[in-house]
């Protein structure tokens, strides 16, 4: 019996697809990585019996990066990325051992049973929807994967990657050399992203730049009966000249009754919407629901995995021919809100959608199955009633209504009124947000008929600026200039608001801040092709013919990065011109922060800058020092590295989280060779000062395989120890007045001893006894006084279910500083690991 391997994208849709395919007649164990499970059941294949296995992966499996020393921003010149540095697929998240656990494609290949020649061994399935028929039919008709369409995605992975990568390490080490209140973490640049951020600024020039001009509008009010009046529009609209308008104002005084010059009435028709695609769908998530189109893409995937909805990201706005709408609409026959809409239309007839545009990808957005307020709640349920009333309104009726338009003249000058009466109310019953909105009521009237006027008056009123761009109008501007796809809009619109680009204000309307504003103004300065969508939405099309094989990758990839790198060249040629703007906007970073700790170089104070990313910065020396970020910085007893004198600063993520000291001069100058940029003095090697790993590592982590459980010493009275690697945080000896970590380790673990003196009157030990010494893992004294509490995050390495792992040492099971890395204790580790379970 063969075996068929199925491999789905995310775990629910794998135990989904496997329930229906085996008829829920299956078993399902997890697999070694414990994040993804593997469901087996036989059937048959292509007229054979077979053991199937579905599993899935977690999100992307492989990512494009540099290799190893191209990813140092210190040793490697930005220019390099375009053509020099080589790239390589790395595991998207190497701890989930997702590559271990399922080697995909080229991978899979070498150890698969060689079928005859002629006979595939890959195959992709095809559908839009978790449902029993799509399922079973995409099985039925099985394809291949499309080269092409995998060729085009490398291509964009690559190029966004070194385009984007040159830019932001060259722009973010430059400008953060130099100025102190950026409060931006990394000063991004990327092809999709600098265009979407320009629509913003675009806008919010156009705001500044304007000037409000005074107009004057003629108002006009008859009498048609005597407790009634009809205001009028005057057909001119408005005039920007006040004597012409009092002028107007003047002869049209003079008449005392308003002649109707002609009636006329017309049938119009609203057509109902096309049909749902991933576009119109964020458009109207963030204008009418206020979400944002990040947030109500993840909603809309958790609503497809759950069987709710078909794919969410698609461009089509046009059904097959063959697509069962009424199958879809009789889903929702019996829900509470719209079963009496649905059942209409199901007795009545449907209307044939819209014709829209078919992009060849997946149907538009529908629901697949009725769902209640109460089954989905939140966001979910108002995504998903949007959706749904959505769909139903694409098979209801055009609204229809009659318009009538009545002209009037008061002397010379003409005046006109417009009623709306709904005839057919159509898709609106359905939306009734889309209803037509309610005029005043007409009277019934003739031409030649006489009606008294009651007021005329002048109104002086001004012209007024653009409101800042709505996300949903920034997602239409992307669209129209191909900036972007279907699923990566919300991703540009949201890394311009993590970078700190814009803010979005009440509305969700994008508001530019001065840092956005300064790059846009400083890429138009020095070359605006780098921020107007023209190339980007150059290079797409391009990508897009790779995808339909009418375009060489390597030509494409190799054309578009030479433009880029010529323009890279002149950019920082040019860099002179965008420092000209930021100097006005930002301060110089000796001018920036407090002083907080002393250099070891000149003893002077450094400065403390807190703004994004936080810093220290020597003014008398010109030096700049990173920081640990997401958490806050005070200095650490005025102590000094016995190395470099830098006083010592300590880090820490909160008051029940963990902290630690550091160096600033060792933790962007690694001293030793098994130290790297960005350890601080848990992770210092260092054999004999009083802060390093050295002196207070403790015993290995019960979580992840390389992180050492550190002492941490300004914790007392409630005293923790806490993994150097992770977030696993473990307290101990509550009320204790001192914990050392003595030189001695444990004969049963190689876990470091530890000394612990308590307070008399609180003391755990047996008659007067205040102090003890021991293993905080295996002596039984300690029993009772070590408890896991407390862990900022769940550590991603978390196996649920799996226990104790058994850990492994540094260099041939010695710590740093001579002492023996302690091995895992069994039964307390177990124990302690087993609280994350």
């Amino acid at each position: 019996m063969r075996t068929v391997l199925m491999v789905a994208e995310k775990p629910s849709l794998a135990q989904s697809i496997a329930r229906i395919l085996s008829r829920g007649n299956m078993s399902s164990r997890k697999g070694l990585n414990g994040a993804c499970s593997v469901h087996e059941y036989t059937g048959s294949f292509m007229g054979q019996s077979a053991h199937f296995k579905m599993t899935s992966v977690c999100g992307h499996v492989m990512t494009l990066d540099f290799i190893g020393k191209y990813n140092s921003w210190d040793k490697v010149d930005p220019a390099e990325l375009f053509s020099k540095a080589p790239t390589e697929k790395k595991e998207a998240n190497p701890k989930l051992t997702m590559v271990k656990f399922l080697q995909v494609l080229d991978a899979v290949l070498p150890v698969m049973n060689k079928p005859p020649s002629t006979e595939r061994t890959i195959f992709r399935a095809k559908f839009s929807s978790i449902t029993d028929t799509d399922i079973c039919n995409a099985m039925n008709h099985l394809g291949e994967p499309n080269r092409n369409e995998a060729l085009s995605v490398d291509a964009r992975q690559e190029l966004d990657l070194r385009i984007g990568c040159a830019f932001t390490r060259f722009q973010t080490k430059y400008f953060q050399g130099k100025y102190g209140n950026l409060d931006s973490s990394l000063i991004s640049f990327g092809p999709c992203q600098t265009p979407t951020l320009g629509f913003c600024v675009e806008r919010h020039d156009k705001i500044q730049s304007f000037k409000p001009e005074t107009y004057w509008v003629l108002k006009a009010k008859v009498n048609p009966e005597k407790e009634s009046s009809l205001t009028l529009d005057w057909d001119r609209v408005r005039v920007f000249d006040r004597e012409i308008a009092q002028m107007f104002l003047n002869i049209t005084k003079m008449a005392k009754e308003a002649k109707v010059e002609s009636v006329s009435k017309k049938e119009k028709v609203k057509q109902r919407p096309l049909a749902l695609n991933t576009v119109e769908m964020l458009r109207v998530a963030s204008s009418a629901l206020g979400m944002g189109p990040q947030h109500a893409m993840q909603i809309a995937e958790r609503l497809y995995t759950q069987g709710y909805i078909s794919y969410p990201r698609t461009e089509t706005t046009h059904y097959p021919e063959n697509f069962d709408l009424k199958g879809c609409l009789r889903q929702q026959a019996n829900h509470p809100y719209w079963a009496e809409t649905v059942k209409a239309l199901l007795s009545e007839g449907i209307n044939r959608p819209r014709k829209g545009h078919d992009a060849g990808d997946h149907p538009p957005i529908t629901p697949m199955k009725a769902a209640t307020e109460e089954e989905l709640g939140g966001d979910g349920w108002r995504l998903y009633e949007y959706i749904t009333r959505h769909f139903i309104a694409t098979v209801s009726a055009d609204c229809k209504y009659l318009q009538t338009n009545i002209s009037f003249s008061i002397g010379p000058e003409r005046f006109t009124c417009v009623g709306k009466v709904v005839t057919s109310p159509g898709f609106t019953e359905i939306m009734p947000w889309h209803s037509i909105a309610l005029e005043e009521s007409l009277p019934c009237c003739e031409k030649g008929d006489l009606f008294p006027v009651g007021e005329i008056k002048l109104l002086e009123m001004q012209t007024s600026p653009p409101d800042y761009l709505t996300e949903a109008e920034l997602i239409t501007l992307m669209e129209k200039h191909g900036i972007g796809t279907d699923a990566s809009i919300p991703v540009h619109i949201n890394n311009i608001c993590q970078r700190n680009y814009v803010t979005v204000e009440s509305g969700r309307r994008l508001k530019p801040t001065n840092l956005g504003i300064v790059l846009v103004h400083g890429y138009y300065k020095i070359d605006a092709e780098l921020v107007l969508p023209t190339i980007r939405s150059a290079v797409e099309k391009q990508l897009n013919l790779i995808a339909l094989g009418k375009a060489n990758y390597h030509q494409v990839l190799e054309h578009t990065l030479d433009i880029f790198k010529r323009k890279f060249h002149y950019f920082v040629d040019s860099i002179a011109g965008m420092d000209e703007l930021m100097e006005v906007s930002f301060s110089p970073l000796a001018a920036t922060g407090k002083p907080l700790s002393r250099c070891g170089k000149c003893h002077r104070f450094m400065k403390y800058i807190q703004a994004k990313p936080s810093r220290l910065h020597c003014s008398h020396c010109d030096d700049t020092y990173s920081l640990p970020q997401n958490g806050t910085i005070k200095l650490y007893k005025e102590l000094r590295c016995p190395l470099d004198d830098f006083e010592l600063v300590l880090w820490s993520s909160g008051s029940r989280g963990k902290s630690y000291p550091l160096c600033p001069y060792c933790y962007n100058h690694p001293p030793f060779r098994d130290m790297k940029k960005g350890m601080g003095c848990n992770e210092c090697t260092h054999p004999t000062c009083q802060h390093s790993l050295s002196m207070l590592g403790i015993g290995q982590c019960v979580e992840c395989e390389n992180g050492v459980l550190v002492l941490d010493s300004t914790s007392g009275p409630k005293w923790k120890m806490a993994c150097n690697k992770c977030n696993v945080i473990v307290h101990f000896f509550e009320n204790a007045h001192k914990v050392r970590v003595s030189p001695e380790t444990c004969e049963l673990c190689d876990a470091a001893l530890v000394d612990v003196d308590f307070n008399k009157a609180k003391s755990p030990l047996p008659g007067d006894e205040t102090q003890h010494a021991g293993c905080v893992f295996c002596d039984p004294v300690f029993q009772d006084l070590v408890e896991l509490k407390h862990a900022a995050m769940r550590h991603p390495m978390h196996r649920g279910g799996q226990g104790k792992r058994q850990g492994r040492g540094r260099g041939k099971g010695r710590r740093p500083g001579g002492r023996p890395t302690p091995k895992k204790p069994k039964d307390k580790m177990a124990a302690l690991a087993a609280y994350f379970v």
